[in-house]
């Protein structure tokens, strides 16, 4: 079964139908690139994509271990290059919301680092993440 149907709408938009959901994703160009950017353009899902996987590793884990990190929050920048026009950083801030201890909070960082997301990127791509732990 394929993964997803994308389909151009035009207007350098396009839908995608995640097949075995049937959910929907809009894409837009950026304003930089003639768009209206009005939706993720396909290098924001690329970078949100890198927080999203490492959320889902790390979820994985903390149930694993019996510890909760739902709240938990990650900020997104995609910083783009020229010649040719592609991502050059990814800049990850996330807030993790709980109380952990120091063991704890080293496995879910390293394990963050093993997304698939993060291995499927290309190395010159620079991978900033910054934890910051909240006790709540």
């Amino acid at each position: 079964m394929p993964t997803s149907t994308v389909t151009y709408l035009g207007d350098l938009r396009t839908t995608s139908v995640h097949e075995f959901s049937q959910s929907h994703i809009i894409t837009d160009a950026p304003l930089d690139n003639h768009g209206k950017a009005q939706a993720f353009s396909p290098t924001d899902m690329v970078a949100n994509s890198l927080a999203t996987c490492m959320f889902t590793v790390m979820g994985i884990k903390a149930r694993d271990m019996q510890v909760d990190i739902a709240g938990s929050t990650a900020t997104v920048t995609k910083i783009m290059g020229t010649e040719p026009r592609r991502i050059t950083a990814i800049q990850i801030q996330i807030v993790m919301k709980g109380d952990f201890d120091s063991k704890t909070k080293t496995i879910l960082e390293n394990t963050a680092k093993t997304c698939p997301v993060w291995h499927s990127l290309h190395p010159e791509i620079k991978k900033e993440i910054e934890f910051n732990w909240d006790k709540i």
